[in-house]
């Protein structure tokens, strides 16, 4: 068996190159930038004005000045103010060529039909107008490599013209599911049988990670099954993830068969609970990980090894975070395994759950955390500041 660290710089060593793709803007929210995204043109490419009001040259705002005329939002006219004038413009439109500022519509008077008196004491020069090129500069980086691309994002690339971005390529994971007692939700559950519900939780937090192209097999216990099904999802996926069959009793498949289909296996058991018997090999450039098949381990050792991976791959935010926290009771535990608690966190306090057995996931449902207690201790006191993993 190995620790916690030595598996996680495994698996980080074994990260494999992206491959890019382009994608047209409105396919590519969630994606990573792959190159930098330049502007093509000045945003604004005029000088706009921010707000409902009136443009004028700085210098005549304690005269009565004449209003010559209205610019809309839109207007492709090249307007010109003189000396002693100003014009009605509203937000977005083009400012006249020799206005400076805008003044607010709440801060004039009009005096006749076409005199304007300005009531705003703390006017300054430039104020309520966008420059050209104030939001993104012709030929310069506007987002760079590397950049989540969040709606946002899209919406800011979108307003600069942008129609089409290189990101990297999606990611694809393969679920494999061992088990002759599992049965799906809905259907009659016979003496010895159980709900399969690993699919459930592991697709929806895979999405979680910005994980949408699933593929999900059932296999029964049995071993030219799982080869079978590994050996046709390495071809298809980039990462496969096998639930249940990795531990070493006469039923346990998964790691003959990972043998068998050419995977290099990289460590086998940590010393940790739950998950001890957490897999991981690769083959050439895929990733293949084996989860045990009791949902709460299972769950546990996604949240510890595999949403940290993806976040690194697809370069996006992780949906968990490690701080630290109070602890509001004592808890014992041998020395030799790292404990990962189900547990809540509130106001920088953790509280464990009950229910910590592998097999339970009533409490992982009440939990916004795990809470870490390290293998060479044996336990923690009350008031104790302990490790966490926030979960998302």
């Amino acid at each position: 068996m190995i620790s916690i660290q030595e598996a996680q710089k495994i698996i980080n060593q074994n990260i494999p190159q992206r491959k890019h793709q382009n994608l047209p803007l409105k396919e590519a929210f969630g994606y990573t930038t792959s190159e930098d995204i330049y502007s093509k043109y000045n945003i604004p490419n005029f000088t706009q004005s921010s707000m409902d009001g009136y443009a004028l040259r700085f210098e005549d705002k304690d005269l009565k000045l004449k209003i010559v005329g209205e610019i809309p939002a839109g207007s492709t006219e090249r307007a010109n103010l003189e000396h002693g004038t100003a014009y009605r413009i509203f937000t977005g439109a083009p400012l006249p060529a020799g206005a400076d500022t805008v003044v607010m519509q709440e801060k004039v008077k009009i005096e006749g039909d076409d005199l304007l008196i300005i009531e705003d004491s703390d006017l300054e020069k430039d104020v309520n107008v966008r420059p050209i090129g104030s939001d993104a500069k012709k030929d310069t980086v506007a987002i760079s490599s590397e950049s989540y691309l969040s709606a946002a994002a899209i919406g800011y690339l979108a307003g600069i013209g942008c129609t089409e971005v290189q990101v990297y390529s999606p990611l694809s994971v393969s679920l494999i599911l061992t088990g002759n007692e599992l049965v799906k939700p809905g259907e009659n559950l016979d003496f010895g049988q159980v709900f399969e519900s690993n699919s459930y939780q592991l697709e929806s937090v895979l999405r979680q990670s910005g994980i949408n192209h699933i593929e999900t097999f059932w296999v029964k216990d049995d071993s030219l099954q799982v080869e079978r099904t590994l050996n046709s999802a390495l071809t298809k996926t980039d990462i496969v993830i096998l639930v249940g069959g990795v531990s070493v009793g006469d039923y346990d498949y998964v790691i003959d068969a990972a043998k068998k289909c050419g995977v290099e296996q990289k460590f086998h058991k940590i010393r940790q609970k739950p998950g001890k018997p957490f897999y991981f090999g690769t083959k050439e450039e895929k990733l293949i990980f084996g989860l045990p098949g009791n949902p709460s381990s299972a769950l546990t050792c996604f949240y510890l090894y595999i949403a940290p991976l993806l976040s690194k791959i697809i370069n996006r935010p992780s949906i968990t975070t490690e701080t630290k926290a109070i602890t509001t009771t004592r808890y014992q535990k041998k020395i030799g395994l790292t404990h990962f608690l189900k547990a809540t966190y509130l106001d920088g306090k953790v509280t464990p759950l009950h229910a910590q057995e592998s097999y339970r996931l009533q409490s992982f449902a009440e939990a916004n955390c795990l809470m870490i207690l390290k293998e060479n201790s044996e336990g923690c006191e009350k008031d104790e500041i302990v490790d966490i993993i926030l979960l998302k």
